[in-house]
């Protein structure tokens, strides 16, 4: 077995599409977008270069590729050890091949001063490609990380710990309330004071500005403390228009100041499993028709907040009966899933609880000390 760099493109498009030989047989699983991958090892479209570096390898044995492998490291990531990663893994059914493919990786990292490496995870933020799928092998949501259940034996073998598990709640769209969110809705629906209304295209920017406003209360003190701009929000919400739909995305509202919302999207997945990885003009065609369709019968929670004074008083019920009111009688979506929770946040657990949500999928992400003797410590808990 031997190492192959990816350093031209012809590389680049054999490790792109090397995971099509191990997905060949499998009915749940759902190309990416070639272009989101690329984005990720594109030096002048992700930041993270500004930070790390990062290489992409083939595994080959008798002049055919077995595995592929991208390991990295940034300095944007804090951890108690210099820490560094692997991702977007691919591999036969071989503890063999990953074993030399994580040693590979090992010595690389080694070299450069790190003395862990986490993963299955991804050269950027933890809302792409984050994590290996452990539970739940149904298809998987926009951006999501999906893989064979071996994988799980190839990383714990090799000595990976789980450093974090990524619980996926969901629940049918038809599912009924608790007693509990019933009677907090009420209180809210009763209060002319608060108000829950849905997203208009029309009032993006405000709904925009919004949008920061609660995500800088609820969140800006925790964790590396990162503030949303409301140009930055007014951004991502134009990004998002072609494929917003207003009746899911909810806001609150008390005297008139934002104080909750929780943004929902289509399961774009549901779309592009139709177009092969591809997105020119004629896809972009063919999304078009597919909405108008409307095959999509998921949709996805990406984000949800509520400003300090109002959290565990309710607001949340309040906002998602009023949602539900909508959703449910129109029958649009069968499923509701919550992109994945860490386990290290109790509060956003709860929440999934309250809505009486089950575990639909999990991923982990793993790590390996290279010191041995260390003692193995879980992510903190928020």
């Amino acid at each position: 077995m031997q190492i192959v760099v990816v350093e031209n493109e012809q590389l680049a498009n054999e490790w792109l599409l090397f995971p099509l030989e191990i997905y060949k047989n499998d009915p749940n699983y759902i190309r990416p977008l070639d272009n989101d991958i690329k984005e990720v090892f594109d030096k002048d479209k992700n930041k993270y270069y500004k930070t790390g570096e990062c290489e992409r390898w083939l595994l080959q044995k008798d002049n055919k590729y077995i595995g592929r492998i991208a390991v990295f490291t940034s300095k944007k990531w804090k951890n108690e050890q210099p820490t560094g990663g692997v991702g977007f893994f691919e591999c036969i059914d071989s503890q063999e091949a990953a074993n030399f493919l994580f040693d590979k990786a090992k010595e690389w990292l080694q070299a450069r001063g790190m003395e862990a490496m986490d993963g299955n995870i991804n050269f950027g933020e933890r809302d792409k490609w984050w994590g290996l799928l452990v539970k739940g092998f149904e298809e998987p949501l926009y951006n999501m990380n999906y893989n064979p259940e071996y994988y799980v034996a190839l990383f714990e073998n090799y000595g990976f710990q789980v450093y974090f598990n990524q619980v996926c709640p969901g629940l049918g769209v038809d599912a009924q309330m608790s007693d509990k969110m019933l009677k907090y809705h009420k209180i809210y629906a009763d209060d002319p004071d608060f108000e829950a209304v849905h997203i208009r295209k029309k009032e993006l920017d405000k709904f925009a500005e919004d949008f920061s406003t609660v995500y800088n209360k609820a969140f800006a003190q925790h964790g590396d403390g990162k503030r949303i701009e409301p140009r930055q929000a007014r951004f991502m919400f134009k990004k998002m228009k072609d494929v917003i739909d207003e009746k899911i995305t909810w806001f609150v509202y008390h005297k008139g100041e934002p104080i909750a919302m929780w943004i929902n999207i289509p399961d774009l997945n549901q779309y592009f499993k139709h177009l092969n990885g591809k997105l020119g003009w004629w896809q972009k065609i063919q999304f078009v028709i597919l909405k108008a369709r409307k095959v999509c019968k998921r949709f996805v929670g990406v984000a949800y907040g509520v400003v300090p004074e109002f959290q565990g008083k309710g607001t949340d019920a309040y906002m998602i009966i009023e949602c539900a009111k909508v959703v449910q009688p129109s029958k649009r979506y069968l499923k509701y899933e919550m992109q994945w929770l860490g386990d290290f946040n109790p509060k956003m657990i709860n929440l999934a609880k309250n809505m009486d949500a089950e575990e639909v999928r999990r991923l982990s992400t793993y790590r390996y000390l290279f010191d041995r003797t260390i003692e193995f410590k879980r992510h903190p808990i928020l």
